[in-house]
């Protein structure tokens, strides 16, 4: 046999052993990667905090795609659209509840105790109602109307003091999830607006995100915002009510807010609700969004209607770890 010959059986001998050892990386690789995750892929493995059990996704390879989206836009068309109550602040410590914007004053020393009664009692009423997955959005609406205005009508009688909401909130309970400061200070960093869209309370909210040193330039507020006479004493409550299933009516109210974003046509929607998922609605020209849901309570009631709904839902998480880890990707 020749030189040639021998090169030529060589070469082939070579490339099979090539095809049976890549073959058999790839067999390997491919039963790893289902035994791991079902499906993962190559972006999402990048990220361990993609393997904690908290994290579930119903179509992983389409999460996939929209990071990609993301990454390759960058943080100049990137925008934040966020609820704040239970999806930036945390749903309970060790089993315990945290509370609201609006638990947080129904709490508080300026309320008097025949007041607190009659707010838990609403709370007692209309909290089922919210959370029940054999209702519509349609049929919670006007539970959820008259529960908010209930409620805001027995704070007016309280004639609440505007400079005592400092002390109130320091003396709260409010926490905000872990790896908030990261969350906040990155968004800031990059110029990436942030859209906080909530039906809490917005002097509250606002307060909470003061003392926590995160209420940075980038960062817009829109919610329930007290408003208070000359005294600084509350007489009732300034603009259109907004409560968890009206989103899509104040997302259309704000197209102002967005058209000024029209360039950041990306986003990264967070919410703990079904409604939160209509907070995007005013944005014109969007090219990619990411839904993210926190699904607190009554997982399994809900967590195939958040799967449905949401492209990554996290259970039970009280954290901002996915979340700052997709960032870092984009940013």
């Amino acid at each position: 046999m020749d030189k040639t010959a021998v090169v030529k059986v060589g070469a082939a001998a070579s490339a099979s052993v090539c095809a049976l050892l890549g073959g058999a990386v790839l067999a390997q690789y491919i039963v790893a990667k289902k035994k791991r995750a079902g499906k993962k892929t190559k972006i999402i493995e990048m990220m361990p905090q993609f393997e904690k059990n908290t994290v579930h996704m119903k179509d992983p390879e389409r999460v996939e795609q929209i990071i990609c989206g993301l990454i390759k836009g960058g943080a100049s068309k990137l925008q934040i659209i966020t609820d704040f109550d239970m999806t930036l602040s945390k749903f309970s410590i060790n089993g315990k509840r945290c509370p609201t914007c609006h638990n947080i004053i129904d709490n508080c020393s300026l309320v008097t105790e025949d007041c607190r009664e009659k707010l838990v009692a609403l709370m007692n009423k209309y909290y089922p109602i919210e959370i029940d997955p054999h209702l519509t959005m349609e049929e919670k609406f006007p539970f959820m109307v008259e529960w908010y205005f209930k409620s805001h009508t027995l704070l007016v009688e309280q004639r609440l003091q505007k400079d005592k909401l400092p002390e109130v909130v320091r003396e709260s309970d409010a926490a905000l999830r872990e790896g908030y400061e990261q969350f906040f200070d990155r968004l800031q960093k990059h110029s990436v607006p942030v859209f906080i869209f909530s039906a809490g309370l917005g002097d509250v909210l606002e307060e909470i995100i003061r003392q926590a040193g995160v209420y940075h330039t980038n960062v817009k507020v829109v919610s329930n915002f007290m408003d208070f006479d000359d005294n600084g004493i509350l007489r009732g409550f300034k603009g259109e009510l907004i409560h968890v299933y009206n989103k899509h009516d104040g997302a259309l109210r704000n197209t102002d807010y967005f058209k000024k974003q029209k360039d950041n046509c990306n986003i990264v929607l967070m919410g703990d609700s079904l409604g939160d998922l209509n907070m995007a609605d005013g944005v014109p020209n969007v090219e990619n969004i990411l839904k993210i849901g926190f699904l607190n309570d009554k997982v399994e009631e809900h967590l195939e209607k958040y799967l449905d709904s949401y492209d990554i839902v996290l259970v039970k998480d009280e954290t901002l770890e996915v979340p700052n880890a997709i960032l870092q990707k984009i940013l």
